[in-house]
């Protein structure tokens, strides 16, 4: 419990920290209300922060669940609390959707996002955005597959030249194989 009260510590005062250098940033940029306009647009057609609407219920969980823990007669004014607490810090989630407008107003130009936000709202744009994970999960599997026949050719080309160099006995293929053992010639 305490180590936990020493990382929220830290991390208040870093996100202190990092507002205050961002805040002076962002002031030294002063982005206009169509730029980030622009910005809201990509971040509605990628869904970008949609991952992050789990944040404060999960928090909130765990809170219960740590008070819970240290006071059980108390589960059903904990949950109320809680509950009620939480609800009353949503409407902050609208800060972090102005934060990420800001990082991408920052990184694009207002013409570049009316683009990007353009691309990613039609047809197209949506069917890249479902079909990109499954594309990137076969793209990682066909590179595993390709390297282990790398690593499988490697070592048995590499292998037959060196015997001819070295004594038969002294080259011996590494003793972690890939996939598939080496094909004998």
């Amino acid at each position: 419990m305490i180590r936990q009260a020493v990382l929220g510590r830290a991390a208040a005062l870093a996100l202190l920290f990092s507002g205050a250098v961002f805040g002076a940033s962002a002031q030294a940029q002063e982005l206009t209300d169509a730029h980030l306009k622009a910005a809201r647009e990509v971040i509605s057609a990628l869904n970008a922060t949609e991952r992050y609407d789990d944040i404060l219920p999960s928090l909130a969980e765990r809170l219960k669940n740590e008070y819970t823990l240290t006071s059980p007669n108390y589960q059903a004014q904990i949950a109320k609390t809680v509950d009620a607490e939480a609800l009353a810090l949503a409407p902050r989630r609208a800060d972090l959707e102005k934060e990420v407008a800001t990082i991408f107003a920052r990184s694009f130009t207002e013409d570049e996002l009316k683009k990007i936000a353009a691309f990613y709202s039609s047809d197209l744009g949506q069917k890249y955005l479902k079909t990109l994970p499954l594309i990137q999960r076969e793209s990682v599997r066909a590179a595993q597959i390709w390297a282990n026949g790398i690593s499988r050719d490697l070592t048995t080309n590499s292998s037959d030249k060196l015997r001819s160099v070295i004594d038969a006995s002294a080259v011996k293929a590494p003793a972690a194989q890939v996939d598939a053992p080496a094909a004998k010639p």
